[in-house]
């Protein structure tokens, strides 16, 4: 399976200024996988401890810090020599080993030398409670389900992606049907490895959504065993009542929907556990389309996605038909699967904001900064091409570039471009 991260992996290793690296990602995006892979391409050993499944390695770091002691332990632990300059260190599961961020600490001023790397299911939810954590002495790279673009490449459809990423668009045009089935097919799998590897080897979508079920499964599991005792009631009731959020027309978080009558401060810390364990992408609303964008965030006003696609419609026990043949039965809720694979794609890649008029009377999907301009993205979960609401953005804030996506082939108009919702990942660049 290839993952284009992997890329940015290598980098890493070949730079002179590197530190130890934490992967930081959601439970089962495929982190383990990655560093593997890492250390299987690129070293001549792999030194591999997760301190999950062993209670003697948790306590590695209990005494000291010192590097020597830590090396020659972990070196008795695998019975092998660790050969500096062709050995890839990884700790998995890092946040289970009591002080074992702050050693990556110790590695970068005391023995740099060494290429370490390190991941952990619940690593947000450890960063927010460890104070000790060693800021600016670690690279950190993000880690999400494979994009459409991986999808394809997982398949086989090396060429296929390739021309989407090229931008070819005569060429593409002669496999937009193609594409756009993949596309459906997507929509079902999603982008957890695990899933889309069981998919090629079975193409057994009840076996997929059997996968979806017990990843999803696993995750109400750590509600229990990981959050605070007293907010797991209600990171319940937001992970439960996503679905009916993203159903609405307007899909800005309301708090009453959740829970009658309910104020932001019963259950910010809910979705901030979320956020912090990568089960959720909190998308703000923008009060004026300027760079930096951050800077106009208005928090009070947000839409929340899950971290995958695939997920989210087994969590809505979404039939497969429903997705796979281009049926009506979902009318609104088709928005919904349009925008979360939209925010989904380009989350992995940029951060992403909303605007709406005031009284609501427009409102533009998503807003991405790509280089030093502003780019309003409408989302269309078929071929309706009516663009209202971008129009009165596009032409209050006299915005060059506007992108519509939808189900139809790419076309120029004088004043927006429609992407293919296959290619939406294009538009950063």
């Amino acid at each position: 399976m290839n993952r284009l991260l992997l890329q940015e992996m290598v980098k890493w290793k070949d730079s002179k200024k590197r530190k130890p690296l934490i992967l930081a990602g959601a439970r089962q995006v495929g982190k383990t996988w990655l560093m593997k892979e890492l250390g299987r391409q690129n070293f001549k050993q792999t030194a591999y401890f997760n301190f999950e499944s062993s209670e003697r390695m948790r306590k590695l770091f209990a005494t000291d810090f010192d590097i020597n002691r830590i090396i020659t332990v972990l070196e008795t632990e695998m019975n092998q020599k660790i050969d500096v300059a062709n050995t890839l260190i990884i700790f998995d599961e890092i946040q289970e080993a009591e002080r074992a961020l702050t050693v990556l600490k110790y590695f970068y001023e005391q023995a740099p030398q060494y290429f370490v790397v390190a991941a952990g299911s619940l690593l947000g939810i450890s960063l927010q409670k460890d104070n000790s954590f060693p800021v600016g002495k670690v690279d950190m790279i993000k880690m999400y389900p494979l994009s459409f673009l991986e999808f394809l490449h997982a398949l086989g459809e090396e060429r296929l992606a390739q021309q989407v990423q090229l931008k070819e668009w005569k060429v593409i045009s002669v496999f937009h049907e193609k594409l756009i089935e993949l596309l459906r097919l997507y929509y079902f799998i999603g982008g957890m490895p695990e899933a889309v590897a069981d998919y090629i080897e079975n193409k057994d979508l009840a076996s997929i959504r059997s996968i979806q079920q017990k990843i999803l499964m696993g995750y109400e599991n750590d509600f229990a065993k990981h959050a605070p005792h007293g907010i797991v009631p209600r990171i319940r009731l937001v992970w439960n009542h996503l679905i009916g959020q993203l159903a609405k027309e307007n899909k800005k978080f309301i708090y009453g929907q959740v829970k009658k009558g309910a104020r932001a401060k019963e259950f910010d810390l809910a979705i901030n556990w979320l956020m912090s364990a990568g089960l959720v992408i909190k998308v703000s609303n923008v009060d004026k389309p300027d760079i930096p964008l951050h800077a106009y965030a208005n928090l009070d006003f947000f839409k929340l996605f899950f971290v995958d696609i695939g997920l989210l419609n087994a969590h809505a026990l979404v039939d497969q038909k429903i997705i796979l043949e281009k049926n009506n039965i979902l009318t609104g809720f088709k928005g919904a699967l349009t925008e979360q694979y939209v925010c989904q794609q380009l989350y992995a890649k940029t951060q992403l904001f909303y605007w709406s008029a005031e009284r609501a009377t427009a409102e533009v999907d998503f807003l991405v900064q790509n280089k030093n301009e502003i780019v309003p993205i409408e989302v269309k979960a078929e071929e309706n091409l009516k663009s209202k609401s971008l129009k009165v953005f596009a032409e209050k804030y006299k915005i060059k570039n506007s992108v519509r996506t939808s189900m139809k082939e790419y076309r120029e108009e004088s004043w927006m471009t429609n992407i293919p919702l296959y290619a939406i990942d294009t538009v950063i660049g």
